[in-house]
């Protein structure tokens, strides 16, 4: 029913049974552009990642992968376009924010819990409420047991896993993680890109990975959008169609090897 100049009444049920406006992109990158004096590190990149999704950005080591993933978690800044987490725009770090860098950077005199519940701190949020969380986030990335054991006491994957707890401890909406298996051997690489998934199905956050691994890439992602050489440009957008969860025995079969091939086409074709 609507009235005299066709507007819907208030108590029109089509009306009340339209969708509202759809919610923004967990991440939305529109015409980035990063120029380091006369290098151009990063040419007109838009992307748009949804809440909950996973996705990878692939690309060899030095194309911009790492620059760009540094500005959406607002520790560096664009020279143009921009950046915005759930609509509202990126001005430096932000407490929706979580980060995995290439190294774990525990502080190695303060133990893995109290190296978890740093973010707590620098934030000044309360330590008792949030302890719980970064047990509960240990014991789910299956190290609890060394809660109070020193870093130089962790191998390399465990250390990985407590950064990983440690950017989560704070309960982001999005994790940007910057190659962080890329130091370590492969069948622990392998392991770490399982415990994450399994993570990720847990909390289903929206995560940004940079990787320069083809296989990686394909196992974690939802979609994996390979970059090409500097001045960083998406040359290439691949769906990874593949079910979930993921185990490693899959990384064998035709299907997954398909997209390995696929991705690794393009990164041939746009880097010689």
């Amino acid at each position: 029913m609507t009235g005299s100049g066709g507007t819907a009444l208030k108590n029109d049920p089509a009306a009340d049974a339209r969708p509202g406006p759809a919610p923004p992109p967990a991440l939305d990158i529109r015409d980035l552009r990063k120029q380091y004096g006369e290098l151009e590190a990063i040419r007109s990149v838009s992307l748009a990642v949804a809440d909950g999704e996973f996705v990878s950005l692939l690309g060899p080591s030095g194309c911009g992968k790492s620059t760009l993933l540094m500005i959406a978690a607002g520790l560096s800044r664009a020279s143009g376009g921009s950046v915005t987490i759930g609509g509202t725009a990126v001005t430096g770090p932000r407490r929706d924010t979580g980060v995995v860098f290439q190294a774990p950077v525990l502080l190695p005199w303060r133990s893995v819990l109290d190296n978890v519940l740093l973010p707590i701190e620098f934030q000044g949020l309360p330590r008792a409420t949030y302890e719980p969380r970064a047990r509960d986030l240990l014991r789910m990335a299956r190290i609890d047991a060394f809660a109070d054991a020193l870093p130089h006491q962790l191998s390399g994957g465990m250390k990985q896993r407590a950064a990983i707890c440690r950017a989560l401890v704070h309960e982001p909406k999005l994790l940007l993680m910057d190659e962080p298996f890329s130091a370590l051997d492969a069948i622990t690489r392998d392991e770490m890109g399982v415990e994450l998934l399994r993570l990720w199905q847990a909390f289903r956050k929206t995560v940004v990975f940079v990787t320069h691994s083809i296989r990686e890439a394909a196992f974690l992602s939802d979609r994996v959008l390979v970059m090409g050489r500097r001045p960083a440009t998406i040359v290439e957008e691949v769906a990874i169609d593949l079910p979930r969860p993921r185990q490693i025995a899959m990384t064998e079969d035709e299907a997954f090897n398909r997209h390995v091939r696929r991705l690794r086409r393009a990164i041939e074709e746009n880097h010689g």
